[in-house]
Parts: C-alpha cells; sequence; structure tokens
C-alpha cells in the first residue's frame, strides 16, 4: 500500500515501508502520527538534558586518558545504577521479579547503554570529544528514517531535507586535510553506529517503555547494563590488572555517572513520556554545542572551520525535521 510524504497540505507516494498520511492503513494496528510539537516546560528539559549529555563527553574525554573504554562503560553504569537504587527505593518501587518483566529494561539496556557508549567511548579514543558528540547530532536523523521505517511517526519532506543536510554534514566533518587517515574514519564511523544504536533505542522506548515512571525506566535498564557490561570488560579488559585510576579519573567517573547518566536518564525517559521519540532525541541539535566548548576549554581540544560548518549543516537538518524552520519560511512567503 503507498504511503505518503507530506509538507503543508501537498502530498505525494512514496514507499510502502512508510506511513501514510493518517488514514488508517489496511494490515496494521498502529497509524502514522506527526511528531508532537513540544511546550517551553518539555523545551527546557531538552536543554537540561543537553548540558548533562554534553558534559558526558567531558568526562569521558578525562576518564580515557587512563582508562580502556568498555571499563568505563562499566563504571558508568554501574556506578550511576547504584545511585538511582536509593531514591527508587524511598519511593516504594520493585524491581522486576522474572525475565518476562526483565526483557524490555535488558533490550533498552543494550541498545542506549551497553552498545552506544562502547562505540562512543572506543571512537573516542580516535577523535576529540567535541567530534564525537557532532556525530551523535545524526541520532535524529536516523531516528527519523528508523520510525518510519516501523511505522511510527511519518517521514515528511521536512525529515527527508533533514537527513540529507545531516549526511551533507557528516561528510564534511568526516574530512580531514590526510585523505588517509584511516583511524580519524574509523573513530568516526563507531560514533555513528552509535548514533544508530540510540534510534533504535528512542524506537523500543517507545513501544516497551512509554508508560513507566522515569526513575524506574532509568534505574532497570541501567542495572542490566552493568551484569551485561560486568561479563564482557571481565574478559575484554580485566580491569583487576589495571593500574588503579588517579583522583582526576575518579572524579571524572563520578561525574559522569551521576551527572551524565543517572539524573540525564531520569530527564530523557521524562521527555520520552511527555514529547516522543523524535523529540528526545533533537538533544543532540544542543550538544555538540556544549561539549565542544567544554573539550576546548578544559581539555585543551581545538575546534576546525570544518567542524563548526558540519556541525552547522547538521543543525539545519535537525531544524527541518522540527519543522519550525520551513513553517517558518512557509509563513513568510505567504505574507
Amino acid at each position: 500500500m503507498p504511503a505518503c510524504i507530506t509538507i503543508g497540505s501537498m502530498s505525494t507516494p512514496c514507499p510502502s515501508m512508510l506511513l501514510d498520511d493518517g488514514h488508517k492503513e489496511m494490515g496494521t494496528k498502529q497509524m502514522a502520527s506527526e511528531p508532537k510539537a513540544m511546550n517551553s516546560a518539555e523545551w527546557s528539559l531538552l536543554v537540561l538534558l543537553s548540558v548533562l549529555w554534553g558534559g558526558a563527553f567531558f568526562f569521558v574525554g578525562v576518564a580515557v586518558t587512563e582508562l580502556p573504554p568498555l571499563t568505563i562503560v562499566l563504571a558508568r553504569v554501574g556506578m550511576s545504577g547504584l545511585i538511582l537504587l536509593f531514591p527508587f527505593r524511598f519511593l516504594g518501587y520493585s524491581l522486576p521479579r522474572g525475565l518476562r518483566d526483565w526483557t524490555p529494561f535488558i533490550v533498552m539496556g543494550l541498545l542506549i547503554n551497553v552498545l552506544p557508549f562502547s562505540l562512543l567511548n572506543t571512537g573516542q579514543t580516535m577523535i576529540s570529544s567535541g567530534l564525537t558528540s557532532i556525530m551523535t547530532g545524526m541520532t535524529p536523523l536516523f531516528t527519523a528514517i528508523v520510525m518510519a521505517s516501523f511505522r511510527e511517526e511519518r517521514l515528511t519532506w521536512n525529515s527527508v531535507i533533514g537527513v540529507l543536510l545531516g549526511v551533507a554534514g557528516v561528510a564534511i566533518i568526516s574530512w580531514s586535510g590526510d585523505a588517509a587517515a584511516d583511524t580519524h574514519l574509523l573513530g568516526i564511523g563507531l560514533c555513528l553506529a552509535g548514533a544508530l544504536s540510540y534510534a533504535f533505542a528512542a524506537l523500543w522506548g517507545r513501544r516497551h517503555l512509554r508508560n513507566m515512571p522515569p526513575l524506574k525506566s532509568a534505574t532497570c535498564q541501567l542495572l542490566s547494563s552493568t551484569l551485561i557490561m560486568v561479563a564482557v570488560v571481565a574478559v575484554v579488559d580485566r580491569p583487576w590488572t589495571l593500574p588503579l585510576p588517579g583522583a582526576k579519573i575518579w572524579l571524572a567517573l563520578g561525574g559522569l555517572a551521576l551527572f551524565g547518566t543517572a539524573i540525564a536518564y531520569i530527564v530523557f525517559f521524562e521527555i520520552l513520556s511527555r514529547a516522543g521519540a523524535s523529540n528526545v532525541m533533537l538533544v543532540t541539535l544542543l550538544i555538540p554545542v556544549t561539549a565542544l566548548l567544554l573539550g576546548n576549554l578544559f581539555l585543551g581540544e581545538p575546534i576546525f572551520m570544518h567542524e563548526l560548518i558540519g556541525a552547522a549543516t547538521i543543525g539545519l537538518g535537525l531544524l527541518f525535521i522540527d519543522g519550525r524552520l520551513p513553517r517558518r519560511m512557509a509563513h513568510a512567503v505567504s505574507t
């Protein structure tokens, strides 16, 4: 059955993998919907989340100077899970009892913690923390495609233009003076894979955790991630053989766990429940600014002109996906 890509009041046929323009579609119980327009409170939460996650890139940038990437992931999810257990118990929540009840959190933990954190932390050993954050700016672009492909949200012309602008932005950022900079390109590729994992996490969260209390979602998926990472790190890094990190690293891990993970995930799941999957992933429009500034100010990481141009191009793409810029352009033309 043909679906429909829409812009304003215009429509045009598109592949059947995407949803129609809001009318009933045969053969499925779900119908496409436009991403919800956020109010001022939800935008404020999004800005807060961008600061928390932008700071996380800074903390990781400090930690990778002495610890392997996977060990950092274990410390991040383990410490943050323990932090959240205190308010979790205080508010009277109970942990899932059987595997069936744990499954949504285990899958979410894999998609939003284990895979992306491992990929991003490894990529950050090859590229700067600021550039790592810019690569995660592809998350809303990937999310738009994933949500449309799985019949959750309609893919509009604004989304298509945004995706193309995002790809162009990544191509600009990927450019370096040395065309043979394989390590640089590999780092970018790992970060893009992490962004794709976040997109599938948004889909999973929308389908299985949307009506779950944010604190319970955050705590249970972090505990699930911790158990997975214990097994992985025990085989790969063997952290008991590593030298004890210094005070600066412990402070970075504490900041990463408390601010960049525990508090950040409570805010994340609150936005997810209120504004939807595509909107919460727009946070990566704001994260690169925070991470680039922190990386430059505290880590001395240089900011190159082509990175700024690429970031601006990705940002323009995200504005098209959000829909506000096209609506304002249309209004300006009509008046």
